[in-house]
């Protein structure tokens, strides 16, 4: 079986920075599991494995085009402290969710002076070229339901 649309694909991954480093990688005898074709994925690395069989090992190199996009100045913004009603405590690196324009967004404050506290909306990866090196552990039909819900569902998935 290979790696088209609608199969769930579990794999084994490492993701390097341009410069080697390791940025994320899936954990020891867990694989992700994903919808093929369903972008539950960066789009560059779905198109890589796209084909592949188990026991495949694929490289990728992605471009942030076809990741998590290029870095966008126009989602750095300065705002007020009482945005964050609630949180006593504000410091570089914490992220939380808010509202947009374009709906729902994760922010990361990347400083905070006073009452002016600078978000970023950007995703962490945003602008970078990504390495990946992958292993494909394991592929198998969807069921009609999560071809409908559009991912995959495991034992303990529910709906609410």
């Amino acid at each position: 079986m290979q790696a088209q649309r609608d199969n769930v694909v579990s794999i084994h991954y490492v993701l390097r920075d341009t410069e080697g480093e390791v940025i994320d990688q899936s954990a020891e005898g867990q694989p992700l599991s994903y919808l093929h074709g369903h972008e539950n994925i960066v789009p560059g690395l779905e198109k890589a494995i796209e084909g592949h069989a188990e026991g495949d090992e694929v490289r990728a190199t992605v471009e942030p085009e076809e990741g998590y996009g290029p870095y966008r100045e126009e989602l750095v913004q300065k705002v007020n402290r009482e945005a964050f009603q609630g949180v006593d405590e504000l410091a570089p690196g914490m992220s939380f969710r808010a509202e947009s324009d374009a709906g729902p967004m994760i922010v990361t404050i990347k400083e905070v002076e006073g009452d002016e506290v600078t978000v970023d909306g950007n995703h962490v990866l945003a602008g970078q070229t990504l390495d990946f090196t992958v292993n494909v552990a394991g592929i198998r039909p969807a069921t009609d339901t999560e071809i409908e819900h559009g991912h995959v569902h495991d034992e303990n998935h529910t709906h609410e």
